[in-house]
């Protein structure tokens, strides 16, 4: 059940305890659940509707960084825009923006159960750190394309093709993962048949590198 709206205090939001909504004018309520948490709404309408969005729980935002986001929101409703969507097209922008170095992480950490071997965790990051991470490892992994691919990948192809082969394989799983993911769309840049194995030698035809026997 609502309250009368009245400018709230932040001891008196620290004593609040009955469970309700608690108003601060402006669209701004505090809401208390029936378990005692309280939390921050702002409520506003669009489109001839009600709607109302969270701004976060009273142990991390307090009453004060709350009325700069309840600002924040009647800034977008008088531009004509959706605070929630708003709020939603800025979260996805915001997560397009995630490294490829950060993507390889989270990769890595999806599949770590089902590798039971950890030599195989640490050569992917050996692997990933020493060749791929200085080149676009902090770049957004969306922007992440075949030139920047073939730029790692050539240097070592025809001198460590063992190598370079795994590093083109665990590139490809970790952008496949990112695309998954919805961090990236479009084709797989690092992907071999019908794209790579037109720009760089096929690996099983390259002749391996002999060794001279160490002298005594």
């Amino acid at each position: 059940m609502g309250h009368l709206v009245k400018k709230l205090s932040a001891k008196l939001v620290e004593n609040l305890s009955s469970p309700g909504y608690y108003g601060d004018s402006d669209g701004l309520w505090l809401q208390i659940a029936k378990g005692g948490s309280k939390s921050w709404i702002f409520r506003f309408t669009i489109a001839g509707k009600a709607r109302e969005m969270g701004l976060g729980g009273l142990n991390a935002v307090s009453l004060g960084v709350a009325r700069e986001r309840a600002g924040q929101c009647r800034l977008l409703l008088s531009e004509g825009r959706d605070a929630n969507a708003a709020r939603t097209s800025d979260a996805l922008r915001t997560s397009r923006l995630k490294t490829f170095d950060q993507c390889a992480a989270a990769c890595i950490c999806a599949h770590r159960a089902s590798w039971k071997n950890p030599k195989h965790i640490a050569q992917w990051q050996s692997t990933l750190a020493s060749y791929a991470s200085p080149v676009f490892g902090a770049l957004p992994v969306a922007d992440v394309d075949t030139e920047l691919v073939v730029k790692v990948l050539r240097p070592v192809w025809n001198v460590k093709t063992e190598t370079a082969a795994r590093l083109r394989g665990r590139s490809e799983s970790i952008l496949d993962w990112a695309t998954v993911s919805k961090y990236r769309s479009g084709d797989n840049p690092a992907r071999w048949r019908g794209h790579l194995e037109n720009l760089l030698a096929d690996p099983n035809k390259i002749a391996p590198v002999v060794n001279f026997p160490a002298l005594p």
